[in-house]
């Protein structure tokens, strides 16, 4: 499987894969505090690395289950990003929008979750890039994007949306 030409040319292969799943419903969407691993602090949808032999749509499943105790109905794939971290690190993840959930929410070793309106998105408190496709994700569009990092710092990035 060959790397995809990002905004600054070949992104090569990245060290990890991962999901990131975000559940929305009556206007509000599920967050979470993130409370331990890469971006401890911040505020995320579930989400974690993709497993051995396991789909996007499963791990994101499966990470939702172990970070908050549900799972998310009407899961749709609608984004896949890119990072590139300045210490060699690099990851792609496939985005998901579910439009339910079974189960409620809990707190978990892993994260501290909370529902908060589509219009209060606490971006302040979020990874940098967040801020530039999110809106996208909430709005039923699909979306790629790339983006460069020195530690929690955002360098640059670019957003190429679909139709959705």
């Amino acid at each position: 499987m060959g790397g995809i030409a990002g905004p600054s040319g070949d992104w090569g292969e990245p060290v990890d894969r991962a999901v990131l799943c975000f559940i929305i419903r009556s206007g509000e969407i599920l967050l979470i505090e993130k409370k331990r691993g890469l971006g401890s602090g911040k505020v995320n949808g579930p989400g974690g690395r993709i497993e051995a032999g396991e789909t996007p749509e499963a791990a994101a499943v499966r990470e939702t289950r172990e970070e908050v105790g549900v799972t998310p109905l009407g899961l749709v794939r609608l984004g896949t990003l890119w990072f590139r971290f300045a210490d060699g690190y690099s990851l792609h993840c496939a985005v998901f929008r579910a439009s339910g959930l079974e189960g409620e929410p809990i707190e978990t070793g892993e994260a501290k979750p909370f529902w908060v309106p589509l219009s209060d998105v606490p971006f302040d408190r979020m990874w940098a890039d967040d801020e530039h496709w999110l809106g996208h994700l909430i709005q039923g569009r699909s979306f790629e994007g790339w983006f460069d990092f020195d530690g929690e710092r955002m360098l640059e990035g670019r957003v190429a949306v679909g139709n959705g």
